[in-house]
């Protein structure tokens, strides 16, 4: 059976969503259509406005509808502690563990040279004029430990130690409440090279 165009074309839009193949894409799709109109109407008005109004902090790069997000306004802050993550979501979970009460540069991904990411796409020039602010004493490098997000962090490095700006890098190691049996080869070798004092 064939769907009409419109059911076919929101089921295909629903498809560009991460995670959400063809199947829970016509679930979605369907439930929508027959069970919650008004909450498709208040998705659709949703999307239609973050669309037209959400850039990006000309300061940290997280998504907002202002031109300096709320976090880089807060006098409270930190400004002396720069925390470098690869995306928006990386901030929030920060931010949630409480642990943290310094500013952010988001990158919106890692160098990737196969994939057309390079400096330039990460906006690197831009973190090099915060840095040449003179603001910054520690950078907090918290890119994944991929290849990608390894090297990333390597240029990072580079451009603080250029600057005489103490760079550091996230921790990495034993989860809490992890059994070591668990644990795979790389993480345990991680644990024991970031190890410190009891």
């Amino acid at each position: 059976m064939n769907f009409s165009p419109l059911v076919a074309e929101l089921m295909e839009s629903l498809r560009r969503l991460p995670g959400v193949g063809p199947k829970s894409a016509q679930r979605l799709a369907l439930h929508m259509l027959q069970r919650d109109r008004d909450g498709a109407r208040r998705l659709a008005s949703a999307l239609d406005a973050a669309a037209e109004r959400v850039g990006y902090c000309a300061e940290c790069r997280t998504l907002t509808e202002e031109p300096v997000c709320g976090l880089c306004r807060n006098p409270q802050r930190d400004r002396s502690l720069l925390c470098v993550v690869e995306w928006p979501q990386d901030m929030l979970s920060l931010e949630n563990s409480g642990a943290y009460g310094g500013l952010y540069f988001i990158l919106m991904g890692r160098l990737s040279p196969l994939d057309g990411i390079g400096p330039r796409e990460l906006g690197l020039d831009m973190l090099e004029a915060r840095l040449d602010a003179g603001e910054v004493r520690e950078v907090i490098v918290a890119t994944s430990s991929t290849v990608e997000g390894e090297t990333t962090a390597h240029v990072i490095g580079e451009m603080c130690r250029a600057r005489g700006i103490q760079a550091t890098r996230l921790a990495q190691g034993v989860p809490m409440g992890g059994e070591l049996e668990f644990v795979d080869g790389g993480t345990l070798a991680h644990a024991l090279q970031g190890r410190r004092p009891l």
